[in-house]
């Protein structure tokens, strides 16, 4: 690997974020993770027009915490023998699950598929949150001035990723004891804060993901249309910074470097060194801080973009963790 590549990784190995969890970090998400327990694993499946001669194809709804009515794309192989492997597909900011195709090749090897659309984005599920301060653009910042910090959108994004799991696994047909999560983007983010939200969760494949050190990208100066809604905030709401220990504390609850020490999972992670929307010294702040099994894969040469090999990369990490059973 190139000498400044491997600067650069040297430089990051120890890196583990700007700012600490808020006091009350491990309570709050306790108390989450009880509305989460209370959540229905009740789904409805509406035939799909979608055809495929390897799999049966649905739309699938359930209620996530709040109330909001999540969809989700659900794919079953034909002819299920026994219990089938799982995995839980999530998506890139202001995107949706995409296309029904795009997950054939996880079929053809034997995988249920459940891909969510995120709460009030790109697809087809409806938030039904009221949020008080700015809704100007971004959810980062979404339900941050409510008057308990369980009004933060992306609080009950990630228990809807929770939920998801769950309600694969009470599906007669497939196997709970391997279920697993994955995402680039946004949907790596959701992948990293599923695995710290389910405990027996058989593994999780994050591509640069997103949601990761809010303090560090903002000391750092770091100016990108994926969070900029930081630096707009400040400009709109608090131009003299009146209140930016009582915002970053808020945002504390949602960073990913503070919710990946709750893993107990296998990861793997990949991050392209030359990212400028999901920089690698943020990634590496929630990495660091995973204390279970986990290997990182660098890309040196590419930025927030398609990673050349991935996806046989990702389909290899899933069959081999299975015949590691």
């Amino acid at each position: 690997m190139n000498k400044l590549y491997e600067c650069q990784i040297e430089h990051l190995k120890d890196y583990r974020g700007i700012g600490e969890a808020p006091e009350d970090y491990d309570e709050y998400w306790e108390r989450a993770k009880r509305d989460l327990e209370k959540a229905s694993l009740d789904y409805e499946l509406v035939n799909s027009d979608f055809v495929a001669r390897s799999c049966e194809a649905y739309d699938l709804y359930f209620t996530g915490v709040g109330g909001a009515r999540i969809h989700c794309q659900f794919l079953k192989p034909k002819n299920v023998k026994g219990k089938a492997p799982a995995i839980a597909m999530f998506h890139g900011y202001w995107s949706n699950c995409g296309e029904w195709s795009g997950k054939l090749q996880y079929i053809a090897e034997g995988f249920c598929v459940l891909a969510m659309d995120v709460r009030g984005q790109g697809g087809t599920s409806i938030d039904n949150g009221t949020y008080k301060g700015n809704t100007q653009s971004g959810h980062i910042i979404r339900g941050l001035e409510g008057d308990s910090p369980d009004d933060m959108f992306y609080r009950n994004v990630y228990l809807d990723t929770a939920q998801c799991v769950r309600i694969l696994q009470s599906m007669e047909f497939v196997d709970k004891k391997n279920v697993f999560a994955t995402g680039a983007s946004q949907g790596g983010a959701l992948a990293i804060a599923c695995a710290s939200l389910v405990d027996d969760l058989k593994g999780a494949v994050a591509i640069y993901p997103f949601l990761c050190d809010f303090r560090g990208i903002y000391q750092n100066n770091f100016i990108c249309p994926s969070y900029e809604e930081i630096t707009w905030y400040f400009r709109q709401r608090d131009p003299n910074h009146l209140t930016e220990d009582f915002f970053f504390e808020r945002l504390g609850y949602i960073d990913l470097k503070n919710r990946t020490k709750d893993i107990k999972c296998n990861v793997l992670w990949m991050t392209a060194l030359m990212d400028k929307v999901c920089p690698p010294f943020s990634q590496m702040a929630a990495y660091n801080n995973i204390s279970s099994e986990k290997n990182i894969i660098f890309f040196p040469e590419y930025e927030h973009e398609y990673l050349l090999n991935s996806g046989d990369i990702i389909l290899k990490y899933f069959i081999e963790r299975l015949e590691a059973e």
